[in-house]
């Protein structure tokens, strides 16, 4: 079913039922405005931990608190009708426990109304995502290139190629096991994404994997040409938002500077004066 034919937003397991038919449409999303515009046209919203990097500037997401992921959140619900919101669990609120990973969930859920939070690890993670979901806590898994685990993965480097095939399908197959009821595949070689696809009973939503995952994902700002920093391969960008911009404050900097606006029809008169008795 698509976003625009649903009165309410989807359940995970609703997501869960679409695998193998019409392709999973997401896109991230992190204020209410971006929300707003994103809620007829996609099944679930990401609030991703790229939020730091993409609207506060840092290097990386390691950075990024559950602070801001309960703000952003909260934000990006307020701007949701039709459409799951997703919430990242960020770096350090659930990799130490079990135990911790679900008092940071429950937090996220509580304080946004999230239908589901997004945790990246494979085999290593499989018993915290089993914990969770045992104790009412939606997951969707997230392996290959996880970002937060960058300093150990050597960068921002393709995974599953050759001695890492076996790995990254094995990870794959834990997270499902485990209760996943979704599964991000990012930036695997597509043959290997195919295999996960048909070898996994939940969907699998692509990025910088293959057309023939269950479903697709992108950084919402990297789709609209809005963030430009760098270019990941597996971006195409179906705006040019960031230089729109540009000539827009260039116009407007140019208009005051020029005393051209405000113009008188930007501007309010005086209180006509009250007619004499």
């Amino acid at each position: 079913m698509s976003a625009t034919a649903r009165k309410t937003a989807p359940m995970p397991d609703d997501i869960k039922a679409m695998k193998g038919g019409t392709p999973i449409v997401s896109l991230t999303a992190y204020t209410t405005p971006t929300a707003e515009a994103l809620d007829e046209h996609c099944d679930f919203v990401l609030v991703g931990d790229s939020v730091g990097m993409v609207l506060h500037g840092l290097p990386s997401t390691l950075g990024v608190s559950m602070d801001m992921m309960v703000m952003h959140g909260k934000a990006v619900a307020r701007g949701l009708k039709t459409a799951m919101m997703v919430v990242d669990m960020p770096f350090g609120s659930y990799e130490e426990s079990p135990e911790r990973a679900f008092r940071n969930a429950a937090r996220i859920m509580g304080e946004t109304g999230a239908g589901a939070v997004k945790l990246e690890g494979g085999v290593h993670m499989a018993e915290t995502i089993g914990f969770l979901v045992a104790r009412g806590i939606p997951v969707m898994g997230h392996i290959g290139l996880t970002p937060q685990s960058i300093n150990t993965l050597g960068g921002y480097k393709v995974q599953g190629r050759d001695a890492q095939r076996a790995q990254v399908m094995a990870d794959a197959e834990a997270v499902s096991n485990a209760g996943a009821f979704a599964v991000v595949l990012e930036k695997v070689p597509q043959t290997l994404a195919d295999e996960i696809t048909a070898a996994v009973p939940i969907p699998t939503i692509g990025i910088g994997a293959s057309a023939g995952c269950d479903g697709q994902i992108l950084v919402v700002d990297d789709m609209l040409g809005l963030f430009t920093a760098f270019k990941p391969k597996f971006v195409k960008r179906y705006g040019a938002l960031a230089e729109d911009m540009e000539k827009a404050i260039a116009a407007y900097a140019k208009d005051v500077r020029a005393r051209s606006f405000p113009a008188p029809e930007h501007v309010f008169a005086d209180a006509a004066p009250k007619a004499k008795a």
